[in-house]
């Protein structure tokens, strides 16, 4: 009997999670030697230098040295950009997760989508690269010249590379070992070759180095200098691959900043040797081996090495091997460019930008399926359609690359200095590389992106191809693919950050716009909504007055992310509001909404399952205050005198679990004292709960700077899960504003009670409710006479406006109803309902209290 396969699901299971180390890759598989040889082999130095070194000559001159090594000074700049991003989160989405976590879902798709289009066109050249120099080492010139089968040997070249990269990271490691030690190994060799024969029997171009090779200040123009910066500022592109495979790294919030920073100072060491020692042996003359001759501008190394080597003994066979170095170039950095591109799609997949098919993961290898394949056919697709629309085109599309690579570095470089700056004045390490270095390198590629865009590649004689555009006029081809290609994302990006959008509305709108003024408490608040599109949830709060001036606090947290998650937020907190407003103790509340987490849609899923809750109603005539929790963290108490300890309350389960019953617990607070509120996305952590206790300590301070103090020191950077804080400063109404006493049931109180309202009233100021209260005291003193038993007390408070309470110990609730004509009584809660603002009842363990609130007389 034939079994059935296995579903899709089975075999590619989706990343287990969005978040850093989260999302199922194979966690450790590098070391930093990998690292670092993935770092370089992604730039492709041979391939690099031979098709760039001839155009910086022929822009600079003999300065080519000295700006070769400027060039680096923006990328190492970048680099400890995103060393200091990956510290605090270690995705692989790099440039697309930390731009969204600085900027939001709009910028962290544009910076996701610049990585994947500078990727895709690279492949495409490489590929073509590869093509050309396989035909060219077997000396199959002709077929090298073939546009056809150089493009047949590219798609081939592409799909073996993306068949390295998807059988695993240590497969594809372990080649790049072997690649990166070979090539640079092969271009020390004729660096240390060339200075050799310069000094000792070099050939007519050859010069000796001098100084003023690297003095920038004999560049012939400020253009020259610009110019060259710009060409030689992308050779060293690519070293940031070493961060898209931090999740795959030992150490990953280490080991991959530490390549970055490595990587580049390894090309900038040996960029200047190979630049230094070709141009003494070959000169910059026009002609022959001179760097600066036109007709070796896309390959000074296949000249240069013949020269160099010599063509007797093993010189043929060690230019041969340069030959097959530039390949194998061009051939690891197709590889290494497949893994960063593969790696941002799979993040942006896992944390639900683009479908999250392309999340999926290989159960075996535990590579990106779908994001490596997808990577791949797009890259073929590409490489299949320019080169047979036309060849200049792909040219061009080749040099607009650098306006991709200058604004997804630029937008890391200025994510850096965002996420960061609530920290760059803790310590000047902190200010330096967190805050000036980053910034600067942005600074540097935002000014290369509009120099190159609107000035250089603008020119309609740059390039292979030219665009009359409306309004503009003719615009050569190469800013016209650069920026229209950033365009398109432009285009799709409200499209995909459309739900991230929504769901961030939603939760806005359902939260509180203001915290309500009142005389019980001081409160402040803050709310964080996390930073990625799957990370919209469910975290609210709320401050809700209540009868007898007391207030309930609220803070609670649905699991899950996006709309759903929102919208049961919503309902979860208008429940809580009209439960509250019934005056049930906390533990009763929860035990009503656990109810209505537990009802089921007409699906049959639970609505709710996994939501925390913790509601505590405060008394500022006694001081008390009543807490439950469902499955939240306790709350945060600090005593006027500065003391922190956290509230012993009774665990409770999640709301929509079922099991045992909520318990309330009860606290006299002294008036002064703090009470913080939070959930899990603000501590994440003891350390982060012990750093709240830290924040909150020490003397009286104004709420809203310790919400943003807290939130400097517990979340520096923008959060991968929702985060809330509500601080609240008990306050207690005076001895002034309260009269209560307590009255025998007997009739004839009735008469007394008026009076002691009246005297009241009278004292206060408030002549002008004697009326109305006198007869809501008589409805509601003589209905409990006459309905219950034992004593009966009335209280007056005078807040922001005047309670009328009377209290007795029966239980029975009483009815607003309006009396027939010929009814005797049943008018007298109608009559009241009339004349006050509101009314209601709240039962206590001893029986009930009923209320009714009348508006103060204005002030005259």
């Amino acid at each position: 009997m034939k079994s059935s396969p296995r579903p899709a699901e089975s075999a590619a299971p989706l990343a287990p999670g969005p978040g850093a180390g989260e999302k199922g890759l194979r966690s450790g598989a590098l070391g930093l030697f990998s690292s670092v040889a993935i770092g370089i082999s992604s730039t492709a130095p041979a391939y690099s230098l031979a098709a760039t070194l001839g155009l910086i000559v022929a822009r600079v001159g003999l300065q080519a040295p000295i700006i070769i090594m400027l060039a680096f000074v923006p990328m190492l700049l970048i680099a400890y950009a995103y060393r200091e991003l990956n510290a605090v989160n270690a995705d692989c989405g790099t440039t697309f997760a930390w731009s969204t976590r600085a900027f939001g879902p709009h910028a962290g798709w544009m910076g996701g989508w610049g990585l994947i289009v500078a990727d895709v066109i690279t492949m495409a050249n490489l590929a073509e690269i590869a093509g050309i120099y396989g035909f060219r080492l077997v000396g199959l010139e002709s077929l090298a010249a073939s546009r056809t089968w150089t493009t047949v040997a590219g798609v081939v070249w592409i799909a073996l590379m993306t068949a390295v990269c998807y059988v695993g990271i240590e497969v594809s490691a372990a080649l790049q070992r072997w690649l990166v030690c070979l090539e640079v190994a092969t271009l020390l060799l004729l660096a240390v070759t060339a200075l050799v024969k310069v000094y000792t029997d070099g050939p007519p171009t050859a010069l000796h180095v001098s100084a003023s090779w690297f003095d920038p200040l004999n560049v012939p123009s400020p253009q020259a200098l610009t110019t060259g910066v710009l060409a030689a500022v992308f050779i060293y592109w690519g070293w940031d691959t070493a961060l898209t495979v931090n999740e795959e790294t030992a150490d990953s919030r280490r080991t991959p900043g530490r390549a970055a920073v490595l990587s580049t100072v390894l090309l900038l060491v040996l960029y200047g040797l190979i630049s230094t020692s070709a141009q003494a042996f070959a000169g910059v003359g026009t002609t022959g081996i001179g760097l600066a001759n036109p007709d070796n501008s896309r390959d000074v190394l296949s000249g240069l090495g013949g020269a160099v080597f010599g063509t007797t003994g093993p010189g043929p066979a060690l230019t041969e091997l340069l030959i097959l170095m530039v390949l194998t170039s061009a051939v690891a950095s197709a590889q290494t460019t497949i893994l960063p591109a593969a790696r941002t799609v799979f993040s942006m997949a896992a944390h639900k930008t683009v479908p999250t098919g392309f999340a999926r993961l290989h159960r075996r290898f535990l590579t990106p399926t779908w994001s490596t394949v997808g990577m791949g056919l797009v890259s073929i697709v590409f490489l299949v359609l320019l080169t047979s629309v036309s060849h200049n085109v792909l040219a061009d599309s080749i040099d607009s690359v650098g306006l991709a690579i200058a604004f997804y570095y630029g937008l890391t470089g200025f994510a850096c200095v965002w996420y960061h700056r609530r920290v760059l004045t803790r310590s000047l390490r902190d200010l330096l590389f967190k805050g000036v270095l980053p910034g600067l390198g942005g600074l540097i590629m935002l000014f290369l992106f509009c120099y190159a865009a609107f000035h250089v590649y603008a020119a309609p004689d740059y390039g292979a191809t030219s665009v009359r555009l409306p309004l503009l006029g003719r615009v050569s081809g190469v800013t016209v693919l650069g920026l229209g290609s950033l365009l398109i994302g432009l285009a799709l990006m409200p499209v995909v950050t459309r739900g991230h959008t929504a769901a961030l509305r939603l939760q806005r709108s359902l939260l509180p716009h203001r915290l309500p003024t009142l005389s019980a408490v001081e409160s402040a608040s803050r709310y964080l909504p996390a930073d990625t599109r799957s990370g919209v949830g469910g975290d609210w709060y709320d401050v809700i007055p209540l009868s007898g001036s007391r207030v309930g606090l609220v803070v609670g947290e649905v699991l899950g992310h996006g709309l759903r998650a929102a919208a049961a937020m919503g309902r979860l907190r208008a429940g809580i509001r009209v439960l509250a407003r019934l005056d049930l103790d906390p533990d009763e509340l929860l035990t009503h909404l656990d109810d209505m987490v537990r009802e089921e849609d007409d699906s049959g899923n639970p609505r709710g399952v996994g939501v925390t809750c913790l509601y505590a109603v405060y008394d500022p005539v006694d001081g008390r205050c009543s807490m439950a929790r469902a499955g939240h963290a306790p709350p945060l108490v600090a005593d006027p005198a500065g003391g922190v300890r956290y509230a012993e309350l009774p665990a409770g389960r999640p709301l929509g679990l079922g099991g045992p019953p909520f318990q309330s617990a009860e606290l006299n607070l002294p008036v002064g004292s703090l009470i913080a509120l939070y959930t899990d996305g603000l501590v994440q952590s003891v350390d982060g709960r012990r750093g709240l206790a830290e924040t909150l300590a020490g003397p009286r301070r104004p709420l809203e700077s310790l919400c943003d103090e807290a939130l400097a020191t517990l979340l520096p950077g923008p959060v991968g899960d929702d985060a809330v804080l509500l601080l609240v400063r008990i306050r207690r109404l005076g001895a002034g504003q309260v009269a209560d006493w307590e009255l025998v049931p007997d009739p004839a109180e009735v008469a007394r009670a008026r009076l002691l309202v009246t005297g009241w009233l009278d004292e206060w100021g408030l002549a002008e409710l004697v009326f109305t209260t006198e007869l809501i005291v008589s409805e509601l003193v003589t209905n409990a006479i006459r309905y219950a038993t034992g004593p009966v007390r009335v209280r007056l408070i005078r807040d922001r406006s005047l309670i009328c309470e009377v209290s007795d110990t029966g239980h029975t609730s009483p009815h607003l109803r309006q009396a027939a004509r010929d009814d005797e009584g049943g008018r007298g809660l109608y009559i009241i309902a009339q004349l006050t603002e509101c009314w209601g009842t709240r039962y206590t363990e001893d029986g009930k209290t009923i209320w009714a609130e009348q508006a103060l007389p204005a002030e005259g």
